[in-house]
This record gives structure tokens, C-alpha cells and sequence, in this order.
């Protein structure tokens, strides 16, 4: 009798455990900027963007602001000097004939750029300080005109600003006929009560 032969049993691998789900990687937060601060308030100093380029020194800002002083001038100031009749002082409107009939400062004389070298001694006095005026900041025209004056040895300002902050700010405006407006003053430009902002 021969023996049933014995069959070893399969080998099997063992189940591998199926792996972790994993969590999506968290993206980093993004720096947070602070927020600029105002005089008074609490919160994150940041640097600053005025102190970017240093401020000059006194000395050099004393030069610089009293240069600018000695060849400009503003509507007020001027409107100051016509209202009080000082003396010293002739107002030029340096524009065309067009645009000094649409309006210009009341009491002001006209004498237009190209007309300087050749007709300011008879309209001028010679020791007068001469306040140049154009159409406003967008205009350089005054700047032109100043030059011819000073190209004659006389003393000029600019009367920064032109005819278009002296009607903004509400002084009087003369057309060619000789009629005399007054504009509401504009706020952005002085107190619409009419008050000279006394700067």
C-alpha cells in the first residue's frame, strides 16, 4: 500500500497595507503688509516714502526757498499789492490781444512777450518791479516773458499760478470792453469765504 503523497500548501504573500492618503501641502500664507500709519494713530511703523531721498540741509533749503521767493509771486499777494495801491509794482499781462479782451487781472497792463524789448520803456516805469503773469501752471508763457525782462536788467517776478488761479480764487477779472466780474473762489483754491488764506 503505498502512501498518499502529501501536497504542501500554496505560499502566499501577504496583503500589503494599501498607504496613507496624504494631505495636500498647505501653500504659505502671503506677508501681510501694514498699513500706513497717520500722526495719532497706533499700528506698524513703516519706513518712509517722504524721507526716501534725505531733506537738505537748512542752509542749502534757506537758499533754494528765498531764490524761488525773488522771481515768484502768487495772485493773492499781488491782489494784496492792486487792492492797496502799493506802490513799486506794474502787473503784465504777457498774452494775446484775443485773450486779454476775454478777461484779465483788473489793473494789470498789457504787453505781449514779443512786444517786450521794443515797447517796455514807454510803458514801464524803470525802477518798477514787473509781476508777469500767462494763463496758469500749464503755461510757460510767463516764464518767457520774465526772461525778456530780465534780458533788460529789469526786475521781474512770475505771478505763479497765472490768470486762471486769479479767477479761480475769485479777484477781479476785466474784459476788453471794461465790464468787471468776480468768480465764486473756487475752494480748492482759497476759502470760499472770500478771506485771503493769509499764507
Amino acid at each position: 500500500m503505498t502512501k498518499p503523497e502529501m501536497t504542501k500548501p500554496a505560499m502566499t504573500e501577504p496583503a500589503m497595507a494599501e498607504p496613507a492618503p496624504t494631505k495636500p501641502a498647505m501653500a504659505e500664507p502671503a506677508p501681510t503688509v501694514p498699513a500706513p500709519t497717520v500722526p495719532g494713530a497706533t499700528g506698524p511703523a513703516i519706513g518712509s516714502v517722504v524721507n526716501a531721498v534725505p531733506a537738505a540741509a537748512a542752509d542749502v533749503a534757506r537758499r533754494h526757498f528765498a531764490a524761488r521767493l525773488a522771481v515768484e509771486t502768487d495772485v493773492s499777494d499781488v491782489a494784496a499789492d492792486l487792492a492797496s495801491g502799493a506802490s513799486g509794482v506794474v502787473v503784465v499781462d504777457t498774452r494775446s490781444a484775443e485773450s486779454w479782451a476775454q478777461g484779465h487781472v483788473r489793473g494789470a497792463v498789457h504787453l505781449p512777450t514779443a512786444e517786450i524789448a521794443g515797447r517796455a520803456d514807454a510803458l514801464i516805469p524803470r525802477d518798477a518791479t514787473v509781476v508777469v503773469y500767462c494763463w496758469g501752471p500749464g503755461c510757460n508763457g510767463a516764464q518767457k516773458a520774465a526772461l525778456e525782462f530780465a534780458k533788460l536788467g529789469r526786475p521781474v517776478k512770475e505771478m505763479i499760478g497765472g490768470f486762471e488761479y486769479w479767477a479761480r480764487e475769485g479777484f477781479p477779472v476785466e474784459t476788453g470792453d471794461g465790464a468787471v466780474a468776480h468768480r465764486s473762489p473756487d475752494p480748492l483754491t482759497a476759502p470760499s469765504t472770500g478771506i485771503a488764506c493769509a499764507c
